[in-house]
């Protein structure tokens, strides 16, 4: 039986390359495609596929938070096994991603091989990260062992994208039901372990990292 696969990325020239790379697996097949987390989400409640592709970051109303995305994914389809393909490169993020029970990881810069071998390994029922990806596993490995307790907890990591992403403290308390002196103090926090000064070093790590 074919196995129906999902993408979600709100470039076309990714979605078509990931669909190519499909097209030449016999036994699995694209059943459609999203741009947006609004469009993946209503899918998923709404559809039917035995995998799904997927951005980490992409626009859209529902949570606008990649981790919020995926634990949205994991509520409605549990047991769907789902590839990420991201262009962060911060490992905290990975490593929260993994948690989560995702398939796959798949760096955009290891090249559409590690996507091919993604996509064998995850369609075999295995788990798969890209080399990209382990290697910043191992370094945050090395550094968390360097420096214990340093490493960004799940919602310090999410503050700071949504800070770094034009939200304010106030809205992001808001958004996560949370009061604002808790979502100040884990932005102070995050900025405590990373050794930012200020807003603006914040900015640019951010981005620097891929965290928006």
């Amino acid at each position: 039986m074919s196995i129906r696969a999902f993408l979600a990325d709100d470039h076309p020239i990714v979605r078509a390359s990931v669909s190519m790379e499909i097209s030449r697996m016999s036994d699995v097949h694209v059943v459609g495609e999203a741009s947006t987390a609004d469009e993946l989400i209503t899918f998923i409640r709404t559809g039917a596929c035995d995998l799904l592709v997927t951005d980490f970051n992409m626009p859209g109303n529902i949570d606008e938070d990649g981790l919020a995305m995926l634990d949205a994914i994991r509520r409605l389809q549990p047991t769907l096994p789902v590839i990420v393909l991201t262009m962060l490169t911060n490992s905290a993020l990975l490593r929260a991603i993994h948690e989560r029970g995702i398939a796959g990881i798949v760096i955009k810069s290891d090249g559409m091989s590690e996507l091919a071998s993604a996509l064998r390994a995850v369609v075999a029922g295995d788990i798969y990260v890209s080399a990209n990806a382990r290697a910043l596993f191992q370094t945050a490995t090395r550094r968390d062992a360097a420096a214990p307790g340093m490493a960004l907890t799940d919602r310090e990591a999410e503050v700071l994208r949504l800070f770094a992403s034009g939200r304010t403290v106030s809205e992001i308390a808001v958004q996560r039901g949370r009061s604002v002196k808790t979502i100040s103090h884990q932005k102070i926090s995050a900025m405590n372990k990373l050794g930012l000064r200020n807003d603006p070093e914040l900015y640019t790590y951010a981005h620097e990292h891929g965290l928006c």
